[in-house]
């Protein structure tokens, strides 16, 4: 017979800096859920978390007892080794909509449950939903399905999924225990673990546009989300790539989706953007067993995009989940846009484009319309911006910095004055650096 749970006696041993038996974890989370544990003891639990840190051993035990409190999916009957990716976050990371129609389009199921945007970063199903019909609420038979039928799916989390994740991290967010890496995986991976996924390949974004502003945090972030795959059983790699600059052109959702569209038409092969999406493409192929190394996977999804069956899985995908078809072949017939501001560089504006600051456009987007400061905020799915100048481009008074899809058409001005101080220019174009920095699997670091 166990011995009744006390939260107190856990509480001040994690406290006083000790670890905790996984499964008190268990129970703890187990009775929270339950609502046998108030707020305020899980509140304290966390905060205690934060500042004393939780060990592998705890991380692990967390991930499992979050994973536990709903459905872990029985993806079994689907053949193929079942793969996805996870995103840390960031200003323009589109980066999920072109990745997974490559990645099936060349035989991987992929199984993606997504979240949405809350602050300077966009949510892919914003993004999703800013396709005029699409639908990202389907039940988990209907998800199951899907991924039988076509080999892929892209939905929310659903309510069966990982209960305890969505009570604590509502927790968390008015507690001040947001930031904590180890809460933080054990976020990330008991959503995705309850997916059914048989690998997971891990896009940690670092830099001033990402949450792990460090390079510290964010290799901290993925070695903590690879020892929590690896304790469970599911093969995981992790990229460290920068996000000190936009990822791509776009941001805002159907901005970022047009330019998804583009990419996956060719248009921008040779980008920062595509070199992160080839990156995690040849990872997942070669979990997937349809390339023998990562290095032939992101040749063999060059090929998806230059065939052109990776736009067709994309516009599949779309039809399968109720979305305008017709908006993938002509994105210009997407109706309602946000009316277009020009922002043109000023007197003395020139040289070349040295830095952008993805944090102060993500924070811009969201004024613009294109994001939440609150989870209840709505969105407007057009609004948002285009650059037409990036790192490395040449500028001279007059030439058009960038597009501004807004709503708030009274405050066009203030929404320029950002974007002309949010770039850096210099004398001479800048050294051009790799999107994609390293590479974690559990045997270590390595240049990616």
């Amino acid at each position: 017979m166990s011995t009744p749970l006390n939260p107190v006696s856990i509480i001040t041993r994690k406290r006083d800096g000790h670890a905790i038996d996984p499964d008190d974890i268990a129970r703890l989370v187990a009775a929270y859920t339950r609502e046998d544990v108030p707020d305020y003891q899980m509140s304290a639990f966390l905060m205690a978390s934060f500042l004393q840190g939780l060990n592998d051993v705890e991380a692990a035990a967390l991930t499992d007892a979050m994973l536990h409190s709903g459905t872990v999916l029985d993806l079994s009957d689907t053949p193929g080794v079942k793969v996805d990716k996870h995103s840390t976050g960031g200003v323009g990371d589109k980066v999920s909509l072109i990745l997974a129609p490559i990645v099936a389009s060349q035989g991987v199921p992929v199984p993606m449950v997504s979240g949405r945007g809350l602050g300077h970063t966009g949510g892919t199903l914003d993004k999703l939903e800013s396709i005029p019909g699409f639908r990202t609420d389907l039940s988990m038979e209907a998800y199951k399905q899907q991924l039988e039928d076509i080999g892929i799916v892209l939905i929310g989390q659903t309510e069966e999924m990982a209960p305890a994740d969505r009570k604590l991290y509502a927790l968390r967010d008015v507690t001040g225990t947001v930031e904590s890496i180890p809460l933080i995986a054990a976020s990330i991976m008991s959503k995705k673990l309850a997916e059914g996924i048989d690998a997971l390949v891990l896009d940690v974004k670092c830099g001033r546009g990402a949450f792990m502003k460090t390079e510290e945090d964010a290799r901290t972030l993925a070695e903590t989300l690879v020892a929590i795959g690896e304790d469970h059983d599911t093969p995981t790699v992790a990229l460290l790539t920068d996000m000190n600059i936009p990822l791509g052109r776009a941001i805002g959702n159907w901005p970022e989706v047009a330019e998804s569209i583009a990419c996956l038409r060719g248009e921008h092969d040779e980008t920062a953007l595509m070199e992160v999406t080839y990156a995690l493409a040849g990872e997942m192929l070669a979990l997937g067993g349809v390339a023998d190394t990562p290095k032939a996977g992101r040749e063999q999804a060059r090929n998806a995009v230059g065939s052109g069956e990776a736009l067709d899985c994309l516009r599949t995908l779309v039809a399968a989940q109720d979305g305008d078809t017709g908006v993938i072949d002509d994105p210009s017939t997407r109706l309602g846009a946000a009316p277009v501001a020009t922002v043109t560089a000023p007197d003395g504006m020139q040289g070349y484009v040295t830095e952008i600051d993805a944090l102060a456009l993500g924070h811009l987007a969201v004024d613009l319309g294109a994001g939440r400061r609150t989870k209840e905020d709505d969105v407007d799915p057009t609004a948002g911006l285009t650059l037409n100048k990036h790192v490395g481009d040449a500028v001279e008074p007059g030439d058009v910095l960038a597009h501004l899809h807004t709503a708030h058409t009274d405050q066009v001005e203030a929404f320029s004055a950002s974007v002309r101080q949010a770039y850096t220019i210099g004398d001479t174009p800048p050294e051009r650096r790799s999107a994609v920095w390293d590479r974690y699997t559990a045997s270590g670091w390595e240049h990616a």
